[in-house]
């Protein structure tokens, strides 16, 4: 095993970073992990984990224990918003039998992974923040606190703002999408199933669906808007501006508007996917290579995917540049295609004019009763992909 006694130091413990350094640590590795919030824990809110994701969560041995935390998914339903009529049905049990679609709690992930990562063995320092980074052999990582870290590769799983990411690329400055995400995680006062509902309304759409085991819904709301709002996702917003700004959606979803108490907001800015994914003892993986907007929940499933696959090119090949450069030839081109993919959905779901948005679900129902399998087939793509066949 290559990776037998290398030293690797991972920026970020959220879900790609714990990923990585289990991955990593599988195959013999010594990881460390640098958070720089003062626990393992995160925002509340839920995540889509498809079976593309879920062949990783399996790989790391955690297939039981991430079964007993989520929810399995039965369908997804895209409606209309207004009565919450169903305009196309996705039936998921016509997916392969291995290629189950689940919803999960972000923070159960979290624990579930945190606690796995605590079990191998691998440390994990909090209240770690990272400033800078400078390539070699070995790279070296300046802390917050004065400290500077040196390791055979340190991985910047460190998110949106990464540190890692400007020392292997020029700046690109990200482009607000006049789009703005509400997330609010409420009580299933109205008997949710255990599907993801879409409400598609004129500029503007709701996604909701169970978590921990259906006793509660998570709400993830987009809406088209002028005026900017600032990214990340910690920012609190207004219940009640909430509901007025979905005022128009009916159906259950409206029961389970009413509920909400807490909510966040944060505005929609697309990122370019880094042309450069390492340099000498440096990688990126996960929001710090490529991030997504919420639109086809794929975000923690390509940083599942890159944990996977950064730890086996590392396995496989003895020269780390060349292992790196493996990886980022593995990864760029399918992570580039579902960020496409996510950009093309939110049009989709906001059409405004009401002859036209009539004649487009009027044509999702009838192909969605004819050829239902068809329907659901156009995502083999990505739902059937498994990284960790390849090892």
């Amino acid at each position: 095993m290559i990776l037998n006694g290398k030293h690797i130091t991972v920026l970020g413990g959220g879900i790609g970073g714990l990923a990585t350094a289990l991955a990593c640590a599988q195959r013999g590795a010594k990881v460390r992990v640098l958070e720089q919030a003062e626990a393992i824990t995160e925002v509340g809110a839920g995540i889509q984990v498809s079976p593309n994701g879920l062949r990783v969560i399996e790989a790391l041995g955690l297939a039981e224990s991430f079964k007993a935390i989520s929810v399995q998914g039965r369908a997804v339903s895209l409606r209309d918003h207004r009565l919450g009529r169903e305009v196309l049905r996705l039936d998921l049990g016509l997916l392969p039998a291995d290629q189950d679609y689940r919803f999960v709690h972000r923070a159960d992930l979290i624990d579930l992974l945190a606690s796995r990562t605590r079990q191998a063995g691998i440390k994990v320092r909090l209240l770690q923040r990272g400033l800078s980074v400078t390539p070699g052999a070995p790279a070296s990582v300046e802390l917050a606190n004065g400290d500077r870290v040196k390791d055979d590769l340190i991985v910047g799983a460190d998110g949106l703002h990464s540190v890692v990411r400007p020392a292997l690329n020029s700046a690109a400055k990200p482009f607000f999408t006049r789009q703005v995400a509400w997330r609010a995680i409420v009580p299933n006062v109205t008997g949710h199933p255990n599907e993801a509902w879409v409400h598609m309304g004129p500029g503007r759409h709701l996604v909701s669906y169970p978590l921990r085991g259906g006793s509660m819904v998570n709400i993830v709301g987009a809406e088209e808007r002028i005026a900017w709002a600032e990214e990340g996702w910690s920012h609190r917003g207004d219940p009640d501006q909430m509901r007025w700004v979905f005022a128009g959606f009916g159906g259950p979803i409206r029961g389970l508007l009413d509920q909400v108490n807490e909510v966040s907001l944060w505005g929609l800015y697309r990122h370019p996917v880094a042309r450069n994914w390492y340099g000498q003892g440096l990688a990126l993986m996960g929001d710090a290579a490529h991030p997504t907007l919420p639109f086809l929940a794929q975000g923690a499933n390509m940083a599942l995917e890159d944990a996977w696959v950064l730890a086996t090119c590392l396995d496989k090949e003895s020269e780390q540049d060349q292992a790196l450069a493996m990886y980022q030839a593995r990864r760029r081109d399918r992570v580039a295609r579902a960020i496409a993919a996510a950009n093309g959905n939110a049009w989709k779901y906001h059409l405004r004019n009401p002859l036209v948005r009539g004649v487009a679900h009027l044509g999702l129902g009838v192909m969605g009763r004819l050829a239902p399998a068809k329907m659901l087939h156009q995502f083999d793509w990505l739902y059937a992909h498994d990284v960790t066949a390849s090892g």
